[in-house]
């Protein structure tokens, strides 16, 4: 019987960067002189170029920086900014803090939950409205509070929702 000798395993070899979303990420990773101390910076950027950042980024930026790819996977997932699939045309945020508590955005969820049928951190099905929560937009003498886009609205109740959500609707009918 022949003995049989195993070979060492060998580092993959980078694949190529073939896609636009690995081109424009290569192009942002070199912008920022490939250094992996500007990760969070790079994947700002990723993510403002593709609007998330794709999960087939991650080793191209791991590759770029010469880190792991779960170093970078980990960045991605501790920061809950960090989109990682396509985000509705609008974004809807609404705060969550203390003070919108007080003035029912636990009621104003549910709300916009049942309105666009979708969860906190979901899109509608019609990939028109990501719903987000988030912890103090600092118009708390205002709450509840939501965000859509930069345009903060003040003393939302499920009316006024509706209302703001209708007028997304004409914006992206126009």
């Amino acid at each position: 019987m022949a003995k049989t000798s195993k070979a060492s395993p060998q580092p993959a070899e980078a694949k190529p960067a073939n896609t636009p979303a690995d081109i424009k990420t290569l192009a942002i990773c070199a912008s920022y002189g490939n250094q992996p101390s500007e990760l969070l910076e790079i994947l700002h950027d990723v993510q403002h170029a593709l609007g998330h950042v794709p999960e087939s980024t991650l080793p191209v930026i791991a590759n770029a920086l010469n880190l792991s790819r779960a170093e970078v996977h980990g960045v991605v997932t501790f920061y809950h900014d960090f989109k990682r699939a396509p985000g509705g045309q609008h974004t809807i945020k609404v705060c969550r803090a203390e003070a919108c508590q007080s003035m029912g955005t636990d009621h104003l969820c549910r709300h916009a939950e049942k309105t666009l049928k979708t969860k906190m951190g979901g899109t509608s099905a019609d990939g028109k409205v990501s719903l987000e929560q988030v912890f103090c937009l600092g118009n708390c003498s205002l709450s509840p509070a939501v965000l859509v886009g930069d345009k903060l609205y003040g003393k939302v109740d499920t009316k006024r929702f509706d209302e703001i959500v209708a007028t997304l609707g004409k914006e992206t009918a126009q």
